[in-house]
């Protein structure tokens, strides 16, 4: 399962984050416990000196008055329950509640403890001795007051959550932060991915690398570098093609000569006359797969700047008609065409007239003796659509994406190359078109349409007049 970099930075700045927010949590957790019980045990040692400042002396004998005060300290919305114990040294309860633990070792100094009352309530005390003197005599009378600890929690509570919502705040902003500047810092590896999976197989061109990150760069020089080395070896390869089959045309046409002149002598030996026919064929047939071979090495050659000239179609087409009139004379099938006016399109002259030509050829070579060949062409607001139609025996629909391999034929029962789709594939896609067969009208004939980007000097938009050609 593919891992997003996006996702992993983001878990490696996010963890420390989050760790810290729960170190910083606890500590404000304790702080606000630490807090809360200095404010509880101050009420406490209060309440239990107010209490102790009312014992004295009465007819000889210890006496206490519990003053409201005392109790008073401890009012809250949690309505904690509030417990006292006044004991002389002899232990004689003077006041309070007789069960009240006392702390292991009382003092003069008010001494805070937790302890556990018969009920098994958990309170919180303060205990604390003082001497009481009369007539030399000492007696000594313990304090304790103690309470339950319900208000001491919701201290705690109102004093962490402004914290914990501060810093779980805090995290969340950091997160949204984290993720959006990862998400704009990371467009310009997303820009080179898409650079990337949006080439033409075709296309060697080195990517740039300046608007890229420092750590980044040396990636994209890398494969600038198999780049260079996969174009110069694709360049090698098509100069090869290119160089043999300049020089295939010489002897080729020489030997096609030679045959023609052998046909022309008088002879009476039948199966020689056949062999130099058949000879004769195959030698046009090889020219013609020169011919194609030059073509697709120049295509596939074709610079960017050499493509993005501006070609005036309709007069592509007409030349193409006129060349081509003879063959599908000869064949007797009805060629013309209806096209829009002003269609100018994107291009280079000599790819754009290869382009129609293989389309109208191959269309002339598949279709019946007697059929109909049309060419259409219509302007859209953004692109040119270039159709080829005819009514012959059309392709299957399993074959119609491999009929774009070179040298696949889907029959074999007529002479070509098997190049004629491929090159006008290729050109199509070097200047910025695309190229789609469907059957024809009732699913007879075969429609090849090839989408063109408009010319600068042909309007975007416009009313259409349409002029139809026919040329038989």
């Amino acid at each position: 399962m593919p891992v997003s970099l996006r996702h992993r930075l983001l878990w490696w700045l996010l963890l420390p984050l989050a760790a810290v927010v729960c170190a910083s949590g606890m500590m404000s957790y304790r702080t606000a416990q630490t807090t809360a019980d200095l404010m509880q045990d101050n009420a406490l040692v209060s309440s239990a000196r107010i209490i102790g400042e009312d014992i004295d002396w009465e007819d000889g004998d210890v006496s206490v008055q519990i003053p409201p005060a005392a109790l008073e300290l401890f009012e809250s919305e949690e309505r904690d329950n509030v417990f006292y114990r006044v004991e002389t040294g002899g232990h004689r309860l003077l006041s309070g509640t007789p069960d009240l633990p006392f702390p292991r070792k009382p003092s003069h100094v008010p001494t805070p403890y937790d302890t556990t009352l018969a009920d098994g309530r958990s309170v919180r005390a303060v205990a604390y001795v003082r001497d009481l003197y009369d007539s030399g005599r000492t007696e000594q009378v313990t304090v304790i007051v103690a309470k339950t600890e319900a208000s001491r929690d919701a201290l705690i509570g109102q004093l962490l959550r402004p914290h914990l919502f501060g810093e779980v705040l805090t995290l969340l902003l950091a997160m949204l932060f984290v993720y959006l500047g990862l998400t704009f810092e990371l467009r310009p590896l997303m820009q080179l991915k898409d650079d990337v999976a949006g080439r033409n197989p075709s296309q060697l061109e080195p990517i740039r690398a300046d608007r890229l990150h420092f750590e980044l760069r040396p990636i994209v020089d890398a494969i600038n570098q198999c780049v260079a080395r996969m174009r110069e070896q694709a360049t090698v390869q098509r100069q090869f093609i290119s160089d043999a089959a300049h020089q295939l045309r010489t002897p080729l046409t020489l030997i096609d000569a030679q045959i023609q002149f052998a046909r022309q002598r008088n002879t009476a030996d039948a199966p020689l006359v056949e062999a130099l026919a058949g000879m004769q064929r195959s030698s046009r047939r090889m020219s013609r797969l020169t011919d194609k071979l030059l073509l697709l090495a120049q295509a596939e050659s074709a610079t960017p700047s050499a493509v993005r000239g501006c070609v005036d179609l309709v007069a592509v087409i007409a030349s193409v008609l006129e060349e081509l009139i003879v063959f599908a004379q000869s064949r007797h099938i009805d060629l013309g065409a209806e096209l829009d006016d002003a269609l100018y399109v994107s291009g280079d002259e000599t790819l754009t007239t290869a382009l129609v030509t293989n389309l109208v050829d191959n269309a002339l070579r598949y279709t019946q003796p007697g059929g109909c060949v049309t060419v259409v062409a219509r302007r859209s607001e953004t692109a040119v659509r270039l159709q080829v139609i005819d009514n012959g025996p059309g392709i299957p629909a399993h074959a119609r994406a491999r009929v774009f391999e070179r040298f696949y034929r889907v029959s074999n029962g007529t002479e070509g190359t098997g190049l004629g789709l491929a090159i006008v594939r290729e050109i199509a896609h070097r200047q910025g078109g695309s190229i789609s067969l469907d059957a024809g009208e009732g699913g007879v004939g075969l429609i090849a349409s090839v989408d063109l980007r408009l010319g600068r000097a042909g309007p975007a938009s416009g009313p259409f007049d349409v002029d139809s050609r026919r040329a038989a």
